[in-house]
């Protein structure tokens, strides 16, 4: 059975509910103002795309493909991203609600999160090399055998990091 293929769309306003986002890729599309709370994405690839003032809270994750993706202002509450496809797994986050989300064990090198309230999210054991944490708020964010060598969280504030359980050479 083919996916669809979806290029260079744009979706604005769209509630997907009961019947959800169609199942297959898509390719250098933006969703602007859509509401995608609680529903699968599961299976799904998306590869060079925008999320701008969405709100995907609670959504089902599970192999789902995020490649160069961007969430700018996006409600993104109680996400499991370790469910994701971690292959050529690429996000950036700016000005994003994260809050309980949940990056258990991936590998995130070189991802930026920009004005980003990240309040309790699970960040154990990921790989967050050279990553930047621009003016975010990391109040109760988990840290545990994470690699965090070379982030910049020299603007972050509000994070509590044990030296030792976790890898922070060249950290800022």
């Amino acid at each position: 059975m083919l996916d669809t293929f979806f290029e260079d769309q744009v979706y604005k306003g769209v509630t997907f509910d009961l019947n959800g986002l169609p199942s297959g890729k898509y390719e250098n599309c933006r969703f602007v103002n859509c509401n995608f709370t609680q529903i699968s994405l599961a299976g799904i690839k998306f590869s060079s795309c925008e999320f701008e003032n969405c709100d995907l809270s609670l959504c089902k994750t599970g192999g789902t493909a995020f490649q160069e993706v961007v969430f700018k202002h996006c409600k993104l509450l109680g996400m499991h991203f370790e469910e994701c496809n971690p292959f050529l797994l690429s996000m950036r986050f700016e000005k994003c609600q994260l809050n309980l989300s949940s990056f258990y064990q991936l590998k995130l090198k070189k991802t930026v999160f920009r004005e980003c309230s990240l309040h309790e999210v699970d960040f154990v054991e990921t790989d967050l090399t050279s990553s930047n944490f621009d003016h975010c708020d990391l109040l109760g964010a988990m840290f545990d055998r994470s690699v965090l060598e070379k982030v910049d969280f020299r603007t972050a504030f509000n994070y509590n990091i044990d030296m030792e359980a976790n890898r922070i050479k060249k950290a800022k």
